[in-house]
């Protein structure tokens, strides 16, 4: 009863460690700027590695490997967002402006632009 209790917990946490990876991957492929990948980067791939992580521990139940495992865990829960927050920051003294969904000033150069040619139509 406890085995077959202890294999669907690795398989569960195994099914979340993926689906966060994956969350985390498409997040970095799709959202358009460094901000926002630093961002689903630390968060996600922090929630997928450490449901691995998790996974990995209750597989080996109590030996030596899973305290490396939980301390290994520990390590990414501190790093991810310490190295997220250090490249976001780079990006920010760098001079890197986060993209918007509408730049103000387009939005006047394209009222400016619809009166210009309203006035050609007449």
């Amino acid at each position: 009863m406890i085995e077959t209790l202890q294999f669907w917990a690795v398989v569960v946490l195994l099914g979340l460690g993926v689906f966060f990876t994956f969350v985390s991957t498409v997040g970095v492929l799709r959202l358009p700027d460094i901000y926002a990948r630093a961002h689903t980067a630390s968060q996600t791939d922090t929630l997928g590695a450490g449901f691995a992580l998790a996974a990995v521990a209750v597989a080996f139940g109590w030996q030596q490997a899973t305290v490396y495992s939980v301390l290994l865990l520990f390590f990414v829960f501190i790093t991810n967002p310490t190295a997220a927050h250090a490249i976001a920051r780079s990006a920010a003294e760098t001079g890197v402006e986060p993209l918007l969904t509408e730049d103000p000033d387009d939005a006047d150069d394209d009222a400016t632009t619809a009166v210009e040619s309203e006035g050609e139509v007449q």
